[in-house]
């Protein structure tokens, strides 16, 4: 009855709200195919998708909210545990095993761009309890469910959804707001149930190709193109699922990347520290661009380029980028609260939008012409319409650079003049230089004497004798693991012995462990946070650069650890709790370790 129901959903609230119900961050695997990205527990709950797009409205947030947000999911109807959880190996297509039951999970390629079309295939020889419960917009449009001859039709929703699941008898209940579907199913030898969950469309009839055809086919989609990659020896097996997965979050339609694939993961339990990134930064998609060229994939960031050529049409000049778009490179509309969702273990609160598109990022310019150097270096040759984006960012640099800013690190404070905003864009101009003479273009007579004008005011103003290190900014002697790119990036020589005592201040101060934070100082904002795993991976590439290898490949080590067991990480590690923290899978974190596997190859 209606009380039963009310009784156990408040239940199941509290329960989340005290991180009962909370599935450890590392362990949550994403589904993708190139357009779309869903999420999925260990007990192959589907419990994060978004619809039409990745920075859309959630259609499942159980993630964000519990059961009551929506989910997807099929378990024994006797609740046996499962027994794991893998990728197929060289695929974005997912296999849960229990004793007697497989559920296996990939996204659909090869669908039109407005439809997302996630597929569940159910085989072994127990029965199976499926509950099929969608929120659309994050649960705040109420929901009916139709049953047909070959499936549900959901209603209420202004784009089509509907779940073709032949030979399934379906239960739907009500809890006086929104409808769910249950069902206990037995899949037999070869006979498995197949679910097709079809978002963007109202057909539910039998597709034209069999399924074990569209399975095949998005299996070799990612399978050939791992094919083709040129991977490191340090943990080859790991370095691949990071770039599978940093192939995952590019939106192929477009050309962006996103920064991760959720919202508002928190960077401390219970705290408010909880952002979207499931938009394009220019920083974190040209670096994620760069990574994939550095294995041997160069189509992301020539559609990356591509994107952001487009971008730059729609504004005055190239100084005025903002630092984050929309997947398709339009300006985010304002940072909003969803209320109704209690969030990730009770950490509110749940935000879309990210105001840090208002902000000034000097540094994401850098990025940008690395890309074009990296990709220029790799193919041996340049095109006209990269040579003409190193020379949009060098202008940008030109005009803007002795201004302070935000920084990377986003915060909401006043501008400052920070080291690593400054430091990139020396390297803005630096590579653009150097790009032009390898390749034989004419380059602005301004070019040289500003790099050098920019590297006198870094060492001047960056570097306090105080604290022996180069610090956050020019008016503080607070530090940043930021500022270790004064020596990654080559503005000062590694065996500098600034830069080598940057290094051991950084370490000092912001290691912990396992892990390297971004920063101590106060941000203007309530709690604490963990540690960055790129920062550790630049900490790593520290190590090399100054001849400390052991610490190097030991805090390599404790990175992959910190790994789930399909070998995704989200953004940041708690150390002292040892918990994974932070929006999930982020690219940054993929595209260290990346690098570090790289380099310690060497």
């Amino acid at each position: 009855d209606v009380a039963t129901v009310l009784a156990f959903l408040l239940e199941e609230r509290r329960a989340w709200l005290h991180g009962d119900q909370a599935v450890p961050i590392e362990r949550l695997t994403m589904l993708a195919n190139e357009r779309s990205v869903a999420l999925v527990t260990p007990d192959a709950k589907v419990n994060w998708l978004c619809h039409p797009e990745p920075d859309s409205a959630a259609i499942f947030a159980d993630l964000l909210g519990g059961p009551a947000a929506g989910h997807f999911s099929i378990k024994p109807e006797h609740g046996s545990l499962p027994l794991g959880q893998r990728y197929l190996p060289g695929t974005m297509i997912v296999e849960t095993r229990w004793s007697r039951l497989l559920v296996t999970d990939y996204l659909e390629h090869d669908v039109a761009s407005h439809r997302t079309d996630l597929v569940r295939r159910i085989s072994g020889s127990t029965n199976a309890v499926i509950t099929f419960a969608p929120r659309p917009e994050f649960g705040q449009v109420p929901v009916r469910l139709l049953r047909e001859r070959e499936g549900l039709r959901v209603v209420g929703t202004s784009d089509p959804m509907v779940l073709r699941s032949p030979g399934v008898d379906w239960d739907i209940t009500s809890d006086g707001v929104q409808e769910t579907a249950r069902a206990v199913v037995r899949p037999r030898e070869g006979a498995p149930v197949l679910l097709e969950l079809r978002c963007g469309t109202d057909d539910i009839s039998e597709h034209a190709q069999a399924e074990s055809v569209r399975r095949d086919r998005a299996a070799g989609y990612w399978s050939d193109w791992a094919a083709g990659l040129h991977l490191p020896k340090v943990q080859t097996d790991l370095v691949l699922r990071s770039a599978l997965t940093l192939r995952g979050l590019v939106h192929k339609d477009s050309g962006s990347i996103m920064a991760a694939a959720t919202t508002s993961l928190p960077e401390e339990l219970g705290g408010v520290r909880n952002w979207d990134y499931r938009y394009c930064w220019l920083r974190d998609g040209a670096m994620t661009a760069a990574a994939l060229v550095s294995v041997g994939s160069y189509a992301e960031a020539d559609g990356f380029l591509a994107w952001l050529h487009g971008v730059l049409e729609t504004i005055p000049g190239p100084e005025r980028l903002h630092p984050l778009y929309t997947l398709h490179g339009t300006q985010l509309g304002a940072e909003a609260v969803i209320e109704s969702l209690p969030g990730y273990a009770g950490s509110r609160p749940v935000r879309v939008g990210n105001l840090a598109n208002q902000q000034v990022q000097l540094d994401v310019f850098g990025p940008v012409v690395d890309l074009v150097v990296q990709l220029a270096t790799a193919r041996g040759s340049l095109s006209d319409a990269d040579w003409s984006m190193a020379g949009a960012m060098a202008e940008a640099v030109s005009r803007r650079w002795h201004e302070p800013d935000h920084g990377i690190w986003e915060e909401r404070h006043a501008p400052r003049h920070h080291v690593y905003s400054k430091v990139m864009c020396w390297l803005t101009i630096d590579r653009t230089i150097k790009l032009g003479e390898q390749f034989g273009r004419e380059l602005d007579p301004s070019w040289v004497p500003l790099r050098d004008t920019i590297a006198t005011d870094v060492l001047k103003n960056g570097w306090n004798d105080e604290v022996q290190s180069f610090t956050t900014a020019y008016d503080g002697d607070d530090l940043d693991a930021a500022s270790l790119f004064v020596g990654l990036s080559g503005l000062i020589d590694p065996t500098d012995e600034r830069f080598q005592s940057t290094v051991t201040a950084i370490e000092a101060e912001l290691r912990s462990g396992s892990t390297v934070y971004r920063y101590r100082r106060d941000d203007g904002l309530p709690g604490d946070e963990g540690g960055f795993h790129l920062c550790a991976a630049w900490m790593i590439e520290s190590y090399l650069l100054t001849g400390r290898r052991t610490e190097a490949e030991e805090l390599f080590g404790q990175i992959v650890a910190a790994a789930g067991p399909t070998g995704l990480l989200p953004e940041e590690y708690d150390p002292i709790a040892e918990r994974s923290l932070g929006n999930h899978p982020q690219a940054y974190s993929h595209l260290g370790l990346i690098r570090c596997a790289q380099l310690l190859s060497q």
